[in-house]
Order: C-alpha cells, then structure tokens, then sequence
C-alpha cells in the first residue's frame, strides 16, 4: 500500500511525455502541410490550370519552338 503511494503518476513518467511530445510534432507537421497544400491549390485555381498565357509571355516566345526568348527579342544586331 504505500509503495503505490510514493509512485509517480502515469503522465510524470518519461514514456509518456515522449508519446505527448512525438503526437503533438506529429499533429504539427500534419497542420503545416494541409496549409501548404491548401495555398498551392488555391494559387493554381487563380491560374486557370495553366492553359492561359499573358500577353507578356507571347510576344517573347519563338514561332518555331515555344520557349522564352527574352534576351534574343530584346537584342538588335548592328551589321
């Protein structure tokens, strides 16, 4: 009877602050990446699904290939 008096009580003992402290890290991580998830959704939704381009990127876009060619449109070869 009085050894179970001087015991400590379950949630002093080392095991389970390490379980308290791994579930919190755990539910941590998992709330960061439902936010991130969440704000990558939401930025690509604005997009359109990437089907839209702005007038910017068409008028520096090669007719033959598709790629930006910002550096070779904007330069103007003297001969």
């Amino acid at each position: 009877v009085l050894s179970a008096q001087t015991e400590a009580p379950f949630y002093e003992e080392w095991w389970f602050l390490l379980v308290i402290a791994l579930s919190s890290l755990i539910l941590i991580l998992l709330v960061v990446f439902a936010l991130v998830l969440h704000g990558q959704s939401k930025k690509y939704k604005n997009c359109g699904a990437g089907k839209t381009i702005s007038n910017m990127e068409e008028s520096v876009t090669l007719d033959n290939g598709g790629f930006t060619a910002l550096e070779l449109n904007s330069r103007h070869l003297n001969i």
